[in-house]
């Protein structure tokens, strides 16, 4: 891929960001969601690559734009895979929390899990963390084993999963180990990146969420030099069948990095649309607008926080008027 994508994949999520973040606490998600989505869309048909959609907003016949298969970008350039969630926390941008991010991934053509969109038992870590984690291991050896390459102790370590109560059991698990949770209501993107970074304090996610957002974590964390584990968790046979179709044949095996990117080079984007432990969120006044994007490239290991400030009124054709 070339070096020059990775800002032209940034222009996209702050697009994206611009557009939906005036949805922010009205209580509107599909609107929030569809200013986020259209956008994107919008833009990406400007950047110059051949980009096929294996993680979108769902088949072609359910969505109307970024469905799975959907060919993005102008036909020239590279060719490559890209998985998207034009908004991650539709529900967050509605009630205006914390955390929400229109994110990107791409990778070299056939690089990344076509994953279909169900459950997936996730653990993630950062860098220090790399190599002692265990999805299949128990809770307390897994604390144990971070705890361990981090220098802390169990009762120091903080587990971040979605509030959920699917995960009861789990919950018990961590507290009686004596580590500590940090809940999320969604947002398990920005949750798995989170273990890459210490000033946000999170040391591993545990729990279930969503396939598609393995994968864009997954592409984050290889260019964090973090790690992650997954497993599919279908629900019943349709589920399982859909795993087939899309070249699962055992859904009960451990998906390790390389199964949900492979190859040496994938890039990474994600623009803040409410603030976040990570990234800052959109903030307007009058007709100016500032955005926080991370970028990030696996081959070269680089990291950049970009700090955008915007002229609205210079960016009729993807920026969506203010919402009623």
């Amino acid at each position: 891929m070339e070096r020059s994508l990775s800002i032209e994949l940034v222009r996209v999520t702050e697009a994206a960001a611009l557009s939906s973040a005036r949805w922010m606490g009205l209580g509107k998600k599909e609107e929030a969601d569809d200013a986020a989505t259209s956008t994107m869309r919008d833009v990406f048909d400007t950047i110059p690559m051949k980009g096929t959609v294996v993680i979108g907003e769902g088949e072609k016949d359910e969505a109307p734009m970024l469905y799975i298969g959907e060919k993005l970008g102008t036909g020239h350039g590279p060719r490559v895979d890209v998985a998207v969630d034009p908004l991650e926390g539709t529900n967050i941008v509605a009630n205006g929390m914390e955390n929400a991010l229109t994110v990107i991934a791409v990778a070299d053509q056939g690089c990344l899990l076509n994953a279909p969109d169900m459950y997936m038992h996730k653990i993630a870590v950062g860098p220090d963390a790399v190599g002692v984690i265990d999805i299949k291991a128990s809770v307390l050896d897994n604390l144990k084993a971070v705890a361990g390459a981090k220098g802390k102790d169990v009762g120091d370590i903080v587990v971040t999963m979605l509030n959920r109560e699917r995960h009861s059991s789990l919950i018990q698990e961590v507290r009686d180990a004596g580590a500590r949770i940090k809940f999320i209501q969604e947002g398990d993107v920005a949750a798995a990146i989170n273990t890459a970074f210490d000033e946000t304090g999170i040391d591993i996610l545990l729990g279930s969420g969503g396939a598609p957002e393995g994968v864009l974590s997954a592409v984050g964390l290889k260019c964090l030099g973090g790690e992650q584990q997954g497993m599919l968790l279908p629900k019943d046979d349709e589920e399982k069948k859909r795993c087939e179709e899309m070249g699962i044949d055992d859904v009960s095996r451990v998906l390790y990095m390389e199964d949900m990117v492979a190859g040496d080079d994938a890039i990474f984007a994600a623009t803040g649309v409410t603030d976040g432990d990570l990234l800052k969120g959109i903030h307007y006044k009058g007709a100016s607008a500032t955005t926080q994007t991370l970028v990030m490239r696996a081959r070269s290991g680089t990291v950049r926080f970009v700090d955008g400030k915007h002229n609205i009124e210079k960016k009729p054709g993807f920026v969506i008027k203010k919402a009623d």
